[in-house]
């Protein structure tokens, strides 16, 4: 019996000891992330043109739903760069209080535009202010993906982007390496020729 009252002395001494420290480090964190809490909170306004941009969330791309107002009658060059332009001032906007608390942030820095193609390029190719490859590869990531999922380019997976300068622009392509991985490396891309 003795040796069982001392084993019990034993276990009951093995327990955290108590501390007069204060030991507040916050909430414990939330193993539910990129899940958006309000019901609302993502959805785009009733009116306008019904978009989706990628943020990251955890380590992937994530589409959330956005609205853009593009004037009607737009011929099809500008329609494009308009929502172009559009798509990238929603990627550069800070994510909604809610977005944030999910896990959602975005690598578009603001002040970033876009235009049309230049005389040699293809029709569809949309020339950023910064250089694609001047991007970090979440930035990119993100805008070849929104892009290339949007009216900005033909649907197909893929974007033909330029930058300011004379160097022919790139095709770049949204796969699924992107959206999983997307700072592991920069979208692949082929360079792209004729108008």
């Amino acid at each position: 019996m003795p040796a069982l009252l001392l084993l019990g002395l034993l276990v009951a001494g093995c327990g955290i000891r108590p501390t007069e420290v204060p030991t507040d480090f916050g909430p414990a964190p939330s193993r539910v992330r990129c899940s958006l809490s309000e019901p609302n909170a993502a959805e785009p306004a009733s009116h306008g043109l019904a978009v989706q941009v990628f943020l990251l969330c955890g380590a992937s791309l994530v589409a959330v739903d956005r609205s853009l107002t593009v004037p009607d009658g737009t011929a099809d060059s500008e329609h494009r760069v308009l929502v172009a332009q559009g798509l990238l001032d929603q990627l550069a906007e800070t994510p909604s209080a809610a977005e944030r608390d999910a896990g959602y942030q975005t690598y578009v820095r603001g002040g970033m535009t876009v235009g049309g193609p230049r005389a040699k390029d293809p029709e569809d190719t949309l020339r950023l202010s910064t250089p694609p490859t001047e991007l970090s590869a979440y930035a990119l990531a993100q805008v070849v993906c929104t892009f290339s999922d949007s009216a900005a380019a033909e649907g197909d997976g893929s974007v033909i982007l330029g930058g300011p300068t004379t160097t022919p622009p790139r095709r770049y392509d949204c796969t699924d390496e992107v959206r999983t991985r997307p700072g592991s490396r920069q979208p692949p891309s082929t360079e792209v020729t004729g108008g």
